[in-house]
């Protein structure tokens, strides 16, 4: 019954009121429309990228390409990998190397009319109309809000080629860090190999040695594998502590690896290995008479250094090409073009917003006057309180803004 009486007296007052919230909502919403047609017109111009495919020069490392292609984009896996392609590429767009040239190259100061105001204000202005989007096809989009559609356009545009720059710049450096690591191993395995050979050529001359025996033949090839692959997983955790960090799980994992295969060699070379105890075809090499086992050690080197060149050759002179390929870091499917119509403001959401806030501000004005009513009757004392204290505080706000 109350619910009843609740409802009618709610009915009652609304009826009673009805011309003040009909003019009320009205002259509201119909003041946020009129601002809506006659307000500065914002126009949004938007261009679409894609990260360009690389060719990784680490391919050649076999286990390597696969491990590093956990580092590519992939949403939701940040927080294992590291930051993604496309959170660089964000980080680039956002950054102040690029925004300081938008407003140089396009004087946007005197545009937004902050030619006094300090960096951080021009940057909060300029990224309120700014765009960076990750669609959930894995494009790129940069959408630039500006009064004027060509120079949003451009600006939308400038922008991709200012990530496209300093990208390929930060690839190239990082590139050339590769390279000169691939370089010194190169230059030190070439030195390594005239040594050898020049071992090599005075041993066999002193002693008339002209070939090896199976069972060293079997050994070394044994020797020459592991150590062909313990040079492998030494790129692989160099390569992974610049680029992951020596905390990454697979950094950890890459080190254990180099860990083995050193402990497989000391093993080998003191005989205790299992392949050796298990293969008879396997000799220890403590085991070989002195001129053998000088012969070994001369030929074991030469062997692990030659399958090392064979394998560092080609991806030094990758390395190389990777520091001085200048191709695109990201492949702009769609070009900004100026807009034919405005963005914002949109007079339908102005006047839906309004409309909606017009009809709660109505109703609650309507009913603080039906409760002052009351309390003017029931409670004249707290009524007389109530008005006396807004009198008061008015007339100072009155006189203050007198003497100002």
């Amino acid at each position: 019954m109350a619910e009843q009486n609740n409802f009618y007296e709610f009915l009652t007052v609304t009826i009673k009121y009805r011309w003040f919230l009909f003019c009320f909502i009205l002259i509201i919403t119909g003041a946020s429309i009129l601002y809506a047609f006659t307000a500065t017109k914002w126009y949004k111009s938007t261009t679409s990228v894609l990260p360009a495919e690389k060719t990784d020069f680490l391919s050649a490392i076999t286990g390597v390409s696969s491990l590093i292609k956990n580092f590519s984009p992939a949403k939701g896996l940040s927080a294992l990998t590291g930051p993604t392609e496309t959170d660089k590429y964000i980080a680039i767009l956002k950054s102040s190397r690029v925004i300081d040239d938008v407003f140089k190259t396009f004087k946007l100061k005197k545009v937004y009319d902050l030619q006094d105001a300090y960096s951080e204000k021009l940057y909060k202005r300029f990224m309120s109309n700014l765009e960076i989007e990750i669609q959930d096809e894995g494009n790129l989009t940069v959408s630039v809000y500006d009064e004027n559609p060509q120079r949003a356009a451009k600006i939308a545009n400038f922008m991709i080629s200012k990530l496209n720059e300093i990208s390929t710049q930060l690839s190239s450096s990082n590139a050339q860090s590769n390279r000169v690591f691939i370089e010194k191993r190169y230059t030190q395995n070439r030195k390594d190999i005239e040594v050898l050979e020049d071992q090599m050529k005075d041993f066999q001359k002193k002693y008339g040695v002209t070939a090896v025996p199976e069972q060293i033949e079997a050994t070394l090839k044994s020797m020459s594998e592991v150590y062909v692959e313990l040079y492998k997983k030494e790129i692989e955790y160099a390569v992974l502590s610049q680029s992951a960090g020596v905390d990454h799980p697979f950094t950890i994992k890459s080190k254990i690896e180099v860990e083995q295969l050193n402990k497989k060699i000391s093993d080998l070379n003191r005989g205790v290995d299992k392949s050796q105890q298990d293969v008879n075809i396997l000799i220890p090499m403590k085991l070989a008479p002195d001129l053998a086992n000088k012969y070994l050690k001369i030929y074991q080197e030469l062997k692990i250094q030659y399958s090392i060149l064979e394998f560092v050759t080609p991806l030094y002179e990758q390395a190389k090409i990777e520091e001085v390929r200048n191709t695109p870091t990201v492949l702009v499917l769609d070009n900004a073009v100026p807009a034919d119509h405005k963005a914002k403001p949109k007079a339908m959401i102005y006047a839906a917003v309004s409309f909606t806030a017009s009809i709660i501000f109505g109703f609650i004005i309507i009913f603080l006057i039906e409760l002052m009513k009351k309390m003017k009757l029931v409670e004249p004392t707290k009524y007389q309180y109530i008005t006396q204290q807004l009198m008061k505080d008015l007339s100072k706000v009155g006189i203050k803004r007198k003497s100002s």
